[in-house]
């Protein structure tokens, strides 16, 4: 019984069916998405791992307010972002790399390609790089296999991603402007996947479906290029409508839904 909440752009939480709670690109402040009513210490002390996919700061600004709460989190990132993040003198943080695993009870986490660019502390000074960006294959023993796609362009790579992997879930990019957007990951999900279950990723809320309008508002004025990724879940939706092989699941922001393995 895996459940998935959706907490901003590109931000979720898995939880096992043992109710682990994993994090994948932890971005709170500025984050239409994220429920000001989650911002609390007993929200932030109960994820269990955090995984990041890259070191822009919508991915990772986060990752001070999770440490400040409970420093010996662990944290799973590529080897040059993790190197930086030790250097900072982060505790817990695991380095992997691309075709890397790291295993938990019940989950077995794989790092996978994605065709993106990766930097660290952009917003603060000049940028460092952080290594490749990456997706992650999320395996939960007796229940869904997750494909999380990171940030990305269209890559035929998703294809041996599947065949290897073979998810049943793929959380996909599809905002366009710096990543794929819905006519892309609509091909990926009719030509190079093969998965019962899609959500949208990287697409922002309107004011209206915001969890944080206030959010939305500052982080327009700072970032106008947002703009161009609003509302674009409604795009990938029509686009598959009438493809029977794989229902389109379009998760609101602090919404989580159960996916139930045994129907």
């Amino acid at each position: 019984m895996l459940k998935i909440l959706r907490l901003g752009h590109a931000m979720y939480v898995l939880k096992s069916k043992i109710g682990k709670k994993y994090l994948i690109d932890p971005f709170f402040d500025l984050n239409p998405g994220f429920p000001p009513q989650l911002n609390t210490s007993d929200f932030y002390q109960s994820i269990d791992c955090v995984f990041l996919t890259h070191g822009h700061f919508d991915h990772t600004s986060g990752l001070n307010k999770l440490v400040e709460h409970k420093p010996d989190i662990m944290i799973v990132a590529q080897y040059e972002l993790a190197l930086i993040l030790l250097q900072q003198g982060m505790k817990n943080v695991l380095p992997i790399n691309l075709g890397g695993s790291v295993s938990f009870e019940e989950l077995t986490a794989t790092m996978v390609q994605a065709k993106h660019t990766s930097s660290y502390g952009e917003t603060q000074g000049s940028p460092v790089y952080a290594g490749e960006s990456a997706g992650y294959i999320f395996d939960f023993k007796d229940d869904y296999t997750l494909y999380h796609s990171g940030d990305t362009a269209l890559m035929s790579d998703m294809k041996l991603i599947q065949d290897v992997y073979d998810p049943d879930i793929a959380i996909l990019s599809s905002s366009g402007h710096f990543t794929m957007g819905p006519k892309e990951a609509a091909y990926a999900v009719k030509k190079l996947l093969n998965v019962k279950y899609v959500i949208p990723s990287h697409t922002f809320p309107t004011n209206e479906t915001a969890a944080s309008p206030e959010s939305l508002t500052r982080l327009l004025k700072a970032f106008p290029v947002v703009d161009f990724m609003v509302d674009k879940d409604k795009e990938l939706q029509e686009l598959l409508k009438d493809y029977s092989k794989t229902a389109v699941i379009t998760l609101a922001y602090g919404e989580e839904k159960e996916f139930d393995h045994s129907l």
